[in-house]
């Protein structure tokens, strides 16, 4: 056996020893896209209710992922990151539970409603246990030093979920009704609950734990750099469709489709350049391509043209997680990092909240292309502000 047959058999043990955690987030956003895509219409349609209390079912659930992100961190550095996972796909779990109860209730609609809304609480809960938690149990597994390609590979099972599970949703109310929605994620996550339990846990890192407030004070600038950074996908996911519309294009959902093979394309194939070169350099890179992508979209002759800006912001945006992600976390020590994980998230999840109310703002007059010169304005700055944190800190230290 040559070296390079034993380096691919240590890569292969590596990688399935990850996926055999991030499969977990996989099973829980696949619970978040099925309901996705059905839940306003079922809101509006099926209960009778307006586009405004449509829209608050689905950002409850944001809303919830943001206010629990700290107790998501400090549960998986003081309890352990498999008794947080577990504890969110056990909300997923009742989210789904709720769905069944409110499909049931549909003939009083403002039950009907508060039984949903309690289900997104529980949803956005356990989206955020399962998150911090599979990305630190992943860690704890193969070793900080790999702290990249985890995320990495988490990322690809969240976008991969959602990407499934919107379809998957919509399929499933045409031949089962809403009723099938709650039915299918109940028993989703009862499963992987029965799979983590059988899966080993990893030791709590002992140390002091910081106050909350220190650690979002340390990762504060990288998660700035990520809520810039974030914009770009903001409005491509909220508004692209509309901007296609707009101008009298078609196949807005093919660009979509293409941004999210090109976001996991370049997961897969260069993750490990974080390792390699270190998260400010592939950082800064990914933001300027993302910001060429943004000004691509936004002066698009064409539809042809605005695919390839999508693309380009999809090479981009893949890594910008990552790559601030891994500097972040190096900021505290090793038995802060699930706190430090959970406060660099809050800020991708302000990000993607703000997106669609302002940047409904900027296109009120029915032009969309400024929303996307804007974000490649933020692209910019998020690069420069890594290229300032990159100059601070000095050589950048790996994971």
């Amino acid at each position: 056996m040559t070296t390079a047959d034993v380096q691919a058999g240590r890569g292969m043990r590596l990688t399935l020893n990850i996926v055999q955690v991030v499969c977990f987030t996989f099973f829980a956003y696949l619970v978040v896209g099925l309901q996705l895509a059905v839940l306003p219409p079922f809101v509006h349609n099926d209960l009778g209710f307006g586009a405004v209390l449509a829209g608050l079912a689905i950002s409850t659930q944001y809303i919830a992922t943001l206010l629990t992100r700290g107790f998501a961190g400090r549960t998986t550095d003081v309890a352990g990151p498999k008794r947080a996972a577990l504890i969110g796909m056990t909300a997923c779990g009742i989210s789904g539970v709720m769905m069944i109860a409110a499909a049931l209730a549909h003939q009083i609609p403002s039950l009907s409603l508060g039984l949903m809304l309690v289900g997104r609480l529980a949803l956005g809960f356990g989206e955020s246990c399962v998150g911090t938690g599979c990305i630190m149990w992943g860690i704890g597994r193969v070793g900080a030093t790999h702290t990249a390609k985890v995320i990495s590979w988490n990322g690809i099972a969240t976008y991969g979920a959602l990407a499934l599970g919107a379809p998957l949703g919509v399929w499933l109310v045409n031949i089962g009704g809403f009723i099938a929605i709650g039915i299918a994620g109940a028993l989703l996550m009862l499963a992987a609950l029965l799979l983590g339990s059988l899966q080993q846990g990893v030791q709590v890192q002992a140390g002091e734990r910081l106050p909350m407030r220190h650690v979002f004070g340390r990762v504060m600038p990288y998660g700035i750099g990520l809520a810039m950074g974030s914009i770009g996908f903001g409005v491509i996911a909220t508004f692209i469709t509309l901007y296609y519309a707009s101008v009298g294009w078609s196949h807005a959902a093919p660009t979509l489709s293409v941004f999210g093979v090109c976001f996991v394309s370049v997961r897969l194939l260069f993750g490990s350049t974080i390792s390699r070169f270190g998260g400010y350099r592939v950082a800064l890179v990914s933001l300027l391509v993302e910001c060429c992508g943004l000004i691509v979209l936004s002066s698009a002759a064409h539809a042809g043209t605005a695919m390839f800006g999508a693309a380009l912001t999809g090479i981009g945006f893949s890594l910008i997680f990552p790559a601030l992600g891994v500097e972040a976390v190096n900021r505290v020590s090793i038995s802060n990092r699930g706190a430090a994980l959970s406060a660099y998230s809050v800020f991708v999840d302000v990000a993607l909240g703000v997106t669609g109310p302002l940047g409904g703002l900027i296109a009120a007059s029915g032009n969309y292309a400024p929303m996307f010169a804007i974000a490649s304005c933020l692209s910019l700055a998020s690069a420069m502000l890594t290229g300032l944190l990159y100059f601070k800190h000095g050589k950048p230290t790996l994971a």
